[in-house]
C-alpha cells in the first residue's frame, strides 16, 4: 500500500502569470546533482527571470537559481548552471513546433516534488503587452471588490 504524497511546490514563478499568457503546461523531470535536490527539498530555489530553450533536440532550463546546499562541501553545485529537462521525444517535437510560432517561449512555472522526484512545470507562454497587464490588474481588483462586497453583505 503506497501513500499518496502531495505535490509540494518548492518554488513558483508568480511573475510569469503577470508577464505572459500561459497557453499550455507540461510537466518535465530535471537532470540534477545530489546537492541540488537537497537544496530544493530545503526550498532554496528561485524561478524569476528563468526560461527554457531547445538546443539540438533537447530542452534546457537557463537562469533557474538553485542556491548552494548549506551543508555541501567542495563538490557543491553551481547555482545558475544550465539544467537538462527530461521529456519524451514527441513532447519535445510538439513544443519545438509551437515555439517556432511568433511570440511563444517556454517559461518554468514551478518546481515541485512528485513521488520523490523533482519536477518542473513548464508553460508555453506568449508575452503580454503593458496594456494587457493593466487590464489583468483591473480584472483582479474588480473581482476582489465584488468578493469583499459579498462578504460584507453576508455578515
Amino acid at each position: 500500500m503506497t501513500e499518496k504524497m502531495p505535490n509540494t511546490a518548492v518554488a513558483t514563478n508568480r511573475k510569469a502569470y503577470h508577464d505572459y499568457y500561459i497557453e499550455e503546461t507540461i510537466e518535465a523531470g530535471m537532470a540534477l546533482l545530489g546537492t541540488e535536490v537537497k537544496s530544493l527539498r530545503l526550498g532554496l530555489a528561485s524561478l524569476t527571470d528563468s526560461y527554457a530553450i531547445v538546443k539540438t533536440g533537447e530542452i534546457f532550463l537557463l537562469n533557474a537559481n538553485i542556491s548552494l546546499y548549506p551543508h555541501g562541501n567542495i563538490t557543491n553545485h553551481e547555482p545558475l548552471r544550465t539544467r537538462k529537462l527530461l521529456l519524451h521525444r514527441e513532447e519535445i517535437r510538439k513544443l519545438t513546433s509551437k515555439i517556432t510560432q511568433k511570440g511563444f517561449t517556454l517559461i518554468p512555472l514551478k518546481f515541485y516534488f512528485q513521488r520523490g522526484k523533482a519536477k518542473v512545470l513548464i508553460g508555453l507562454a506568449k508575452g503580454k503587452k503593458t496594456y494587457d497587464k493593466r487590464e489583468t490588474i483591473k480584472e483582479k481588483e474588480s473581482k476582489r471588490e465584488v468578493e469583499r462586497a459579498i462578504k460584507a453583505r453576508n455578515k
